[in-house]
């Protein structure tokens, strides 16, 4: 197998993007990564578009090969990858197979979603489709809902509180104010995401993430010809997937996502390296549980302990490890089929040394972590400089 890097990145800002539709998104971030890997677009051997519901939110199917031809790439085989949330992640884990394997040489991964063109009641009927639609959807229960269980089961079992849970959202806004992409770039407080709405408790409206529109891209390659293109290629070190119950009255447990741990345990051996020498990780911070539960089924924190390092800052950028520096889901957005590119996207401005006002100093490994549901899917990938 070989080794694999990112050559080239890319990204159209999140946001209720009015200005543009599904096509120009895709454009926007696919052109902005081919400059980026100093390519021609007709270098291009094969492309991976994530996405998730663009039928049910703008009624275009066949979105991969919509993504060619958008790109003025016509003769070569592009693939749509749907894994609900994950989609992005998934479509970028095909995408190194693909290289890793020999098969192609040069490979966009792309994910893209418009969102805000329905209302909100349809977007969460789109979104819901990522459970099980005949023992939750049909019930009434939504992925607020869902995430609200696990909420308070995690309050139940470690006492974590509200305010801490309101910590996760005020980092990450702080977070998006120093990302030109991110949809929100305003500061916000403790005390107004407990005055927020409550959307089901103990979830409010500021401990969700938004609906957005927005895409990503990244360019592939053999890490053996990598610097032909780009003088800072940055390693794909690991690349791993696991699968869980969709239904989340059927997991083993309501505080932890079995699929997450599995994923990150095997990404670490592949990549031959611990939790502890990660800098920054961009997690699936859909609701501010989410966060929790990720830092502590990946591996950052004991479980029952995230919380309070949230609280005390030790998931700030110059803190014990960076979360979310993009601003993630909550500060940057969540164009669903996007997230899991842009978190890759995140990480290689990091390691780069490209991040600005929100750089982790002395970065040599970033890993991302996207995930597919309440919990049935999860991707986690780990990046390296390399020299």
């Amino acid at each position: 197998m070989r080794d694999v890097a990112i050559i080239g990145i890319g990204l159209a800002k999140f946001g209720e993007r009015w200005d543009c539709g599904l096509k120009e998104l895709m454009v926007e971030a696919g052109i902005a990564a081919i400059r980026d890997a100093n390519l021609n677009s007709k270098d291009i051997e094969m492309i991976y578009g994530g996405t998730m519901a663009s039928g049910r939110f703008v009624g275009q199917e066949h979105t991969a090969a919509l993504m060619a031809d958008q790109l003025g790439l016509h003769n070569i085989p592009a693939v749509r990858i749907e894994n609900a949330c994950a989609s992005g992640g998934t479509a970028l884990r095909e995408g190194f197979m693909a290289v890793a394997s020999g098969m192609h040489d040069i490979v966009a991964v792309g994910g893209v979603e418009k969102m805000t063109d329905v209302t909100s009641g349809e977007a969460a009927t789109a979104l819901g489709g990522a459970g099980d639609q005949e023992w939750e959807l049909f019930q009434g229960i939504t992925f607020p809902g869902l995430y609200a269980l696990i909420a308070k089961r995690h309050m139940h079992d470690y006492g974590t509180t509200e305010e801490q849970l309101a910590a996760v959202a005020v980092k990450n806004h702080h977070n998006a104010t120093m990302n030109k992409y991110a949809q929100f770039n305003k500061e916000i407080s403790v005390g107004e995401v407990m005055k927020s709405k409550v959307v089901a408790d103990p979830l409010k409206l500021l401990d969700c993430s938004p609906i957005s529109d927005g895409a990503a891209v990244v360019i592939l390659a053999p890490l053996e010809t990598a610097k032909k293109y780009n003088d800072t290629p940055i390693k794909i070190s690991a690349s791993a997937q696991a699968s869980d119950t969709l239904r989340l009255a059927d997991r083993d447990s309501l505080v932890e996502l079995k699929a997450t741990k599995i994923a990150a345990a095997k990404a670490f051996a592949m990549a031959k390296t611990t939790p502890s020498a990660i800098g920054a990780a961009e997690v699936h911070d859909c609701f501010t549980i989410a966060e929790i539960l990720a830092m502590e089924d990946i591996g950052f924190y004991k479980k029952g302990t995230a919380a309070k390092a949230v609280e005390d800052g030790e998931t700030a950028i110059g803190g014990k490890i960076a979360i979310n520096t993009s601003g993630g889901l909550k500060g940057c957005g969540h164009p669903v089929g996007a997230t899991g590119v842009k978190q890759a996207v995140e990480i290689v401005t990091q390691l780069r040394g490209e991040a600005g006002g929100r750089q982790v100093t002395g970065i040599e490994k970033g890993l991302t972590h996207n995930v597919g549901g309440s919990g049935a899917t999860a991707v986690v990938h780990i990046f390296e400089r390399y020299n």
